[in-house]
């Protein structure tokens, strides 16, 4: 009978201990899955790509070896490197649409006429008057369609941003039959551009339009420089939580 007891007891004490494996398996699992993600966070597609020309593999029996580049081709357009944030989704949307902003400012070279900024969390991307109007004039330039079009390209993509187009100019007296001021001036070219942007779809509730005229300046209205860095038009991102 003692035998038995102890045979007894030996057994409820594996059953009681199964779990210790399916744990094991577990941690083995995340562990894997973290290795994976540090090793695709440095993800280079250059290398990827020396790498699979490498491999030659058969199409049949009396095919000759094809490479594998050949059947795989990695779209030039793609990142070259791939961070965690996008493998895991963590990136914000904010900062995906900064990064996006930054990306066509980089693409069109138009580091000296286009910035963003982070302001109280609104994103505010300012562009000088001079890419988009010539000097007293509320008509866009040919020149400008292109750099309008790429933020409507932008802003599609973040419904959930209201814009606000804010026009400037500098302080040197306007009076024309048009503009007998610069608030006529800066609300006409804010107005504008606030056209432009419904009439290529983007939805007229996400957009208001403001007029400051030489009120709020960059710089001292001192110089020629500085006068033109003060004729600018911002566009103000403020997330909302209306979906439009």
């Amino acid at each position: 009978m003692a035998k038995g007891k102890i045979a007894d007891s030996l057994v409820d004490t594996d059953d009681s201990a199964g779990w210790i494996v399916t744990f094991a398996d577990l941690m083995t699992l995340l562990l894997v899955f973290f290795v994976l993600l540090y090793s695709l966070a440095s993800f280079d597609k250059e290398k990827y790509k020396s790498a699979v020309e490498s491999i030659k593999i058969r199409i049949d029996q009396k095919a000759e070896l094809v490479g594998l580049m050949e059947l795989l081709e990695v779209p030039d357009s793609i990142d070259t490197k791939i961070t965690i944030e996008d493998i895991t989704g963590l990136r914000s949307r904010e900062e995906s649409l900064i990064r996006d902003i930054n990306k066509f400012i980089v693409s069109k070279e138009s580091a000296k006429t286009i910035a963003t900024h982070v302001v109280d969390g609104k994103i505010i991307v300012r562009i000088n008057g001079h890419a988009l109007f010539t000097s007293g004039s509320a008509d866009l330039k040919i020149n400008a369609i292109p750099i309008l079009d790429r933020i409507v390209a932008v802003v599609f993509e973040y419904p959930e941003y209201n814009i606000n187009i804010k026009g400037y100019t500098d302080d040197i007296p306007i009076a024309t039959p048009r503009f007998p001021s610069n608030w006529e001036l800066s609300a006409i070219r804010a107005t504008t551009v606030l056209k432009h942007l419904i009439q290529k779809g983007i939805k007229p509730e996400r957009l208001t339009a403001t007029g400051y005229a030489d009120m709020e300046p960059l710089l001292p209205n001192t110089s020629a420089t500085n006068r033109a860095v003060n004729r600018r038009v911002e566009f103000v991102l403020e997330k909302t939580t209306t979906r439009y």
